[in-house]
């Protein structure tokens, strides 16, 4: 009796460890990122090259370091789910519940805002970055740095005195500022073993404000690149986000995204959609804030049907 007490102990470890191995299965492919996202974490690092820290201590408090590490998912197994949707959502930083991601940072936010932090870490080669949505072409740091900045450009200039043409060379430089929207893909599953519908978001992309060069008009927003998001968690979790109501008590970006305390808007959803297409490409101004709604309140009555039902 006592050996078959030990052997189903021993099974159900073996269960334990082998889900949990599951579950953190779907991370960066081999050889991409350095990091393991089930160990991703740390001390948060400067992001930004002019942003230097304090030779003295800058404060009356006596502060340890903030070690964070990321909380793996739960695996959920195909046969547990009853119903599965994609959405797309874009997140507006102008807008006062986002406007942490437009902080310039200090110590333990790498002294840096939000897109800062995410170039650093590709910069870093910390997280691979992605032409696509689907994540299947990555780009190389320097096609990212391109890509946000763009390229020099040769000019001919004539010296008014001497006459002479000289070749001089604009160096183009990232300005923050101009990233002002980040769209995030993310699935809605309703998990039958919890008996809950579940948000996991798989991808994030930063989206660029465009200008002209001649009358510096507005011309649209262009996504940079996307982001594994399961990759980037481990960057996440690093890096506090700016309370406006007390510095003691801050959370990672990882809880921010987790826990869902931005504010979005749905764009695009694959519900009656085969097409896939936004919803601005059939709906203007009002209408297109209903369909968001509409998107919304889907979701919400298919939880609530299947808890009823």
């Amino acid at each position: 009796m006592k050996r078959m007490i030990q052997l189903k102990t021993v099974m159900l470890a073996s269960m334990f460890v082998s889900s949990v191995a599951v579950g953190q299965v779907g991370g960066p492919p081999a050889g991409t990122t350095p990091t393991d996202p089930a160990v991703a974490g740390g001390v948060a690092e400067i992001v930004k090259e002019s942003y230097k820290p304090s030779l003295r201590k800058d404060g009356a408090i006596d502060k340890v370091e903030h070690n964070n590490y990321v909380v793996p998912w739960q695996n959920i197994r195909e046969a547990d789910v009853l119903y599965k949707k994609r959405v797309w959502r874009e997140i507006d930083t102008r807008q006062r519940q986002n406007v942490c991601m437009r902080y310039p940072g200090d110590d333990e936010s790498g002294g840096g805002m939000y897109i800062e932090i995410l170039i650093d870490a590709i910069r870093k080669g910390n997280i691979v970055a992605f032409s696509d949505e689907r994540f299947t072409i990555p780009l190389s740091p320097e096609d990212v740095m391109t890509k946000i900045a763009g390229k020099s450009d040769t000019n001919t200039v004539v010296d008014p005195v001497t006459g002479e043409e000289k070749q001089v060379i604009t160096v183009r430089r990232f300005d923050p500022e101009t990233i002002t929207k980040f769209r995030i893909k993310e699935d809605w599953i309703f998990d039958k073993n919890e008996g809950r519908m579940k948000t996991r978001i798989i991808g994030i992309a930063p989206y660029q404000d465009r200008f002209s060069d001649v009358d510096g008009s507005f011309r649209g927003s262009v996504p940079l690149f996307w982001l594994y998001y399961p990759d980037a968690r481990g960057v996440h979790v690093k890096y506090e986000v700016y309370n406006p109501d007390n510095d003691v008590y801050r959370i990672t970006w990882d809880d921010y995204f987790e826990k869902r305390f931005f504010a979005s808007y749905v764009i695009k959803s694959n519900i009656n959609n085969p097409l896939q297409d936004d919803i601005k490409a059939f709906k203007k101004g009002v209408d297109a804030l209903n369909a968001s709604e509409e998107i919304k309140e889907k979701l919400f009555n298919k939880e609530h049907d299947l808890w009823v039902y």
